[in-house]
């Protein structure tokens, strides 16, 4: 596990000087209302303390996430962060033996539905910027911060393209892909199991036969060819080994940003996005500032940051986003059923494999 204390005055400096670029744009779709920068500024200069003091933070998220919010909620408020990183289930497991006396104040990143099944570990709270969310990723349960989604995606590459129509779900079935669809393994990778659900919502519903006769058709289509993780499939799609792949929408709008042969596809049957948490670590020793990272990380300035500059999309409405990523608006946006999938995972996957392994045999 790895243990850093972040003060980087030049990547503060560097961020910062992002977000003043961004608050001089007055015509971008950044623009919120003066209603929802009161709040945000409420937020902000409420009860919580405003400077000094520590804030000891877990976090599971990528370098760029914690470089783009870490340095600059340090330079802002003057709180000194300790960073602890590690996968999400490691840090869980962490703040579990932690339980009666919490080292930890917030876990920065991690999925909705693990947080949600460990409601025990964390403190109530709900953000004064809460009210600027889009609806469907609100603080309903009261304890979890959804602060960026992750987006189910088709990334294409449009140099093997050639002219086959690729929308959607339904287009996968074609026969020229045959062979030529990456995909990971629901059963154990994430993304896949996004995608799984995904598709299944899409096409009809969790527990629809014909949803999952779609499952078993689209794997016949992918005929045994299951990548080993979630980053070889977006990367043997830019690589040029399959045609099209079934991803997520970060890492594949960095490799639209990175001048890679690939486009993204947003499913016309409908696209899941899943909100990353953010969660206070109850009985947190720096609950003041723990509350104020919270408020930070909806604030208008942080999320128009990480839209514009990183390929992680916000929460806020109409927050900023950079050239690679559809707005919302634009797609065909379906909510999952967070709950149920959490409760329902076991016999999702148990299903998947059952199909795909009677598929295997033949």
């Amino acid at each position: 596990m790895k243990k850093i204390s972040r003060r980087s005055f030049l990547m503060a400096t560097g961020v910062i000087a992002a977000s003043a670029a961004l608050s001089a744009c007055g015509g971008s779709s950044a623009s919120t209302s003066s209603a929802g920068s009161t709040a945000a500024s409420t937020a902000a200069s409420g009860t919580a303390a405003q400077g000094g003091g520590d804030i000891v933070i877990y976090s599971p998220n990528s370098e760029g996430l914690l470089n783009a919010t870490i340095p600059l909620f340090e330079e802002k408020y003057g709180v000194n962060v300790e960073l602890i990183q590690a996968g999400t289930g490691e840090l869980v497991k962490r703040i579990q033996s932690e339980k009666n006396d919490p080292y930890a104040d917030v876990l920065f990143g991690g999925s909705w539905s693990l947080m949600y099944t460990n409601e025990d570990l964390w403190e109530p709270y709900v953000s004064a910027n809460d009210g600027n969310v889009i609806d469907a990723y609100k603080n309903k349960c009261g304890f979890i911060t959804g602060n960026v989604l992750d987006g189910s995606v088709l990334i294409v590459n449009t140099d093997l393209i050639g002219d086959i129509k690729i929308e959607g779900y339904e287009d996968l079935l074609n026969p020229a892909l045959k062979g030529k669809i990456a995909t990971a393994d629901p059963a154990n990778s994430s993304s896949a199991f996004a995608h799984l659900t995904n598709m299944l919502l899409a096409m009809g519903g969790y527990e629809d036969d014909k949803a999952w006769q779609y499952v078993h058709d689209l794997f016949e289509n992918v005929d045994g060819k299951i990548c080993e993780s979630s980053s070889a499939v977006y990367k043997g799609v830019a690589d040029g080994e399959y045609v099209v792949g079934l991803s997520y929408e970060d890492p594949c709008a960095q490799l639209v940003l990175d001048g890679a042969p690939v486009k993204l596809v947003y499913m016309k049957e409908g696209t899941v996005f899943l909100p990353a948490s953010a969660t206070i670590i109850k009985g947190a020793k720096n609950m003041d500032n723990a509350k104020l990272f919270i408020d930070f990380i909806l604030s208008e300035e942080v999320q128009n940051i990480w839209g514009s500059t990183l390929t992680n999309r916000p929460v806020m409405k109409d927050a900023a986003t950079n050239d690679a990523m559809t707005p919302m608006a634009d797609i065909n946006v379906i909510e999952e059923d967070i709950p149920y999938v959490s409760a329902h995972k076991a016999e999702l996957v148990d299903k998947y494999t059952e199909i795909f392994t009677d598929l295997q045999s033949k």
